[in-house]
């Protein structure tokens, strides 16, 4: 993956979520944008997923540059699959038609074909026992996963994971991070969220890192995290690493 950030701005009530944030990484298999809570990562995260609108500056994947306007952008989105904290499924459906819906819907399967595609997926990630279940029937980590699963059956260039197992006691922790690794090794792309550092010096090859709306450090993830050369990185790692 090629990213490309230009200047990118934007602002909520005043306060600027992002400011004048730049990055440019030539060659990218797995991204962890790290830092301290309210420092801008969500937001753009959410920008690069087409969720948010920035207000000023040029998102480029791939030297594709993303224009926001909203036919362009539902395209956009559909090459995009994104996994949120609170796993945003649809309460009302079961675990398969939460995987069908979007495929049918937006990416124009056949149902025979949607559910057999989401029905491969269930039984992959060992969910096929919980496919008539809704989410409140299964655990965090069911639900993380069937989240995942949704994500990835659209064949996305790109995916996103924003704080994915924020909500999840230890052991779900454990079972949604190995999911994650399992798709980093299959040489899927993605940018994550996480302040699970153990876990982003793992799987991540490159790193930023976030803070007040800028991105103020960014490079291979070892030198980042062993030799941090911005004062407030080395801050932040000494503090989270601490324990």
């Amino acid at each position: 993956m090629k990213l490309g950030l230009q200047k990118i701005c934007k602002q909520f009530n005043g306060h600027a979520a992002l400011d004048a944030v730049s990055l440019q990484l030539e060659k990218v298999h797995t991204l962890a944008l790290i830092g301290p809570s309210g420092g801008g990562k969500s937001t753009l995260l959410r920008i690069i997923a087409g969720l948010e609108h920035p207000d000023s500056g040029i998102l480029e994947i791939n030297d594709e540059r993303v224009v926001f306007e909203e036919t362009l952008l539902r395209q956009h989105r559909r090459t995009i699959g994104t996994v949120f904290q609170a796993f945003n499924l649809f309460p009302h459906l079961t675990a398969l038609q939460n995987i069908t819906l979007p495929l049918e819907k937006v990416h124009g399967h056949t149902p025979p074909a949607a559910k057999e595609i989401a029905r491969q997926l269930l039984v992959r990630f060992r969910l096929e026992n919980h496919a008539s279940k809704r989410p409140a029937e299964m655990s965090g980590g069911q639900r993380q996963r069937v989240a995942i699963a949704r994500a990835i059956s659209i064949k996305p260039r790109l995916l996103l994971f924003d704080e994915p197992t924020s909500a999840l006691d230890p052991e779900m922790t454990a079972e949604v991070l190995d999911m994650i690794k399992e798709l980093r090794e299959e040489g899927r792309d993605f940018i994550l969220v996480t302040h699970e550092m153990g876990f982003a010096r793992q799987v991540a090859d490159q790193a930023a890192f976030l803070a007040e709306g800028r991105i103020l450090e960014a490079g291979p993830i070892a030198p980042l995290f062993d030799a941090p050369s911005a004062p407030q990185t080395r801050d932040f790692l000494a503090k989270v690493l601490k324990y």
